[in-house]
């Protein structure tokens, strides 16, 4: 698949198989993954699967803020990633003070860029994936014991789609997104 078309054919996927995925699928996807751009190559970003049925049911039901959209996510799906990155570096002098006046939003930065780049992986691999953002981060660290120097960023809830992606959603045109200095 070329990149072209993996960027134009990804999409959020919320239904999935019931067919679990091969570990070996998920060191190939964040092989890919793992070249995401970082702050000063800080590799931050950690990707932990969560497969257990029981784990899955306590961030369904205790995890995603009464949201009854994600918690259906996430039972449908094979598994979920729980998208973390490593404290206190993106954005940070080796002092401990900020590099720039974005504090430690690079984290966040950094953790979208890895998250995109995780779900184009997912999707060359023929793996279906939806970024839940509505979840609380001490109830999801807590239920899926994340080390205490990883801040829990995203939720990615993975499958092999239950049917082929849908139509295209409409876009804005290029006029509209792209400006010029003259």
């Amino acid at each position: 698949m070329n990149i072209e078309n993996c960027i134009k054919e990804r999409r959020s996927v919320r239904k999935y198989k019931e067919d679990a995925i091969p570990h070996e699928v998920f060191e190939k996807i964040v092989d890919l993954a793992r070249f995401a751009p970082s702050w000063k190559n800080s590799q931050t970003a950690r990707y932990h699967i969560i497969e257990d049925a029981d784990t899955k049911e306590k961030l369904a039901s205790e995890c995603v803020m009464d949201f009854e959209f994600n918690a259906k996510t996430i039972r449908r799906s094979a598994a979920v990633v729980v998208l973390t990155a490593v404290g206190n570096i993106c954005g940070y002098e080796p002092d401990g003070s900020f590099s720039t006046s974005k504090g430690d939003r690079w984290e966040t930065f950094d953790s979208g860029i890895a998250c995109q780049t995780f779900c184009l992986a997912a999707h060359a691999n023929g793996v279906g994936s939806v970024i839940l953002g509505i979840f609380d981060d001490d109830k999801v660290a807590k239920a899926c014991s994340i080390p205490e120097n990883e801040t829990v960023m995203a939720l990615i809830a993975v499958g092999y789609p239950e049917s082929a992606s849908g139509k295209v959603p409409p876009r804005k045109e290029v006029s509209e997104l792209l400006f010029f200095d003259k």
